[in-house]
């Protein structure tokens, strides 16, 4: 993690970006409008990269869930082999950048799994013929389909099966686990060429995440330093910019910091993945409990006025679900209800009644 800014400057990131992302004031009309707002969010934690559309927009878990099951959103590996929730016109977009560079990055390990282009093709041939004529399957089904055809699945050669048919563009997840055809699932997409494709992705990045830096759309997007800055200069006079510690932060325009509130993110929210350098709202001392051992696994967070200031879990039943939380330290009597309120809205979410278990004990100042 890169040194922390000054506290002043701490705060004018975290308050433009809680803007921008529509966390402070939510104003999507509705998942999908949410999810295009930031062009993609890092989807691998399904129940939650549904909390962190909901908390966008304002719909339920169950309407989040029926946009993706309509089409109107689909699960990829448009970036750094990474899965995410896009609105589905963009997939196409997105994977003609990224898609052939995710699969060169992984032939050496697709070498050490024994993998080779027949296998792929083969894959592909029995995935078509799954999946044709708007049929789904889950990852099981079509896995054990690989497997009758004579394609060995043990291991990590199945994910990676899997994943080369994403990223070459053939199947696109509908559903927590189903696949479908994407050229079937999704007849209509955006076609662009390469370099409006990147101007895309750049404008798209800084107006959904910024204030953001050159460097953090080339991680977050996995594509080379050089390309992303090409793409960015040819929409910077689409875009305002903030200069924080002598390094020019570009974000949409007419933005105004709004950070004042409490969130209950979950993990892997856009909030802190969708940066390269997440110091301005993460302190070192705190990466740890974020993630622990440095696993890339990301545990919920609770933010207050921008800051990481502890984590909450839950446990779920059919009807109701039991919240705890973790703070980092002491929250004033404010900060406790507004937490209480984010978490009670959380349930709503959820469509079940709330336990808030034990409170985070309350400074006296």
């Amino acid at each position: 993690m890169s040194p922390r800014p000054p506290a002043r400057a701490r705060r004018l990131l975290t308050g433009l970006r809680l803007a921008a992302q529509g966390i402070a004031r939510p104003a999507a009309a509705g998942p999908v409008d949410a999810v295009r707002s930031l062009l993609a969010m890092q989807g691998q934690d399904y129940p939650g990269v549904l909390w962190s559309v909901g908390l966008r927009s304002g719909a339920t878990e169950a309407e989040v869930e029926a946009a993706h099951a309509s089409g109107a959103l689909v699960r990829s590996w448009p970036l750094r082999g990474t899965l995410h929730l896009v609105a589905a016109e963009d997939l196409g977009w997105m994977l003609s950048l990224t898609g052939e560079r995710t699969a060169r990055l992984a032939a050496a390990r697709h070498r050490e799994l024994g993998l080779d282009q027949a296998d792929f093709a083969r894959a592909a041939a029995i995935a078509r013929e799954r999946l044709a004529g708007g049929a789904r399957a889950d990852r099981a089904e079509l896995l054990e389909a690989f497997r009758a055809g004579g394609i060995p699945t043990d291991g990590q050669r199945g994910p990676h099966l899997l994943g080369n048919l994403a990223h070459t563009g053939l199947v696109v997840l509908c559903g927590r686990t189903e696949y479908a055809l994407l050229d079937e699932h999704v007849p209509d997409p955006r076609r662009l060429e390469p370099d409006a494709a990147a101007d895309e992705l750049a404008l798209r990045y800084f107006t959904g995440h910024g204030p953001a830096t050159v460097r953090d759309l080339a991680w977050w997007s996995g594509l080379p330093l050089t390309l992303v800055r090409e793409a960015t200069a040819r929409v910077r006079d689409r875009l305002d910019a903030v200069e924080v510690e002598g390094v020019e932060h570009l974000m949409r325009s007419g933005l105004e910091p709004d950070g004042d509130g409490v969130h209950a993110l979950p993990g892997f929210d856009e909030y802190l993945l969708g940066y390269a350098d997440r110091s301005a709202a993460l302190a070192p001392e705190h990466a740890d409990a974020i993630v622990p051992g440095g696993n890339g696994m990301f545990r919920p967070t609770i933010v207050a006025r921008g800051e990481v200031v502890g984590t909450w879990s839950r446990d779920r039943t059919r009807t109701a679900v039991r919240v705890t939380a973790s703070p980092f330290g002491r929250f004033s009597a404010t900060a406790q209800r507004r937490l209480a309120a984010t978490l009670r809205r959380y349930g709503r979410f959820l469509g079940r009644e709330v336990d808030l278990g034990a409170q985070p004990a309350v400074s006296k100042g």
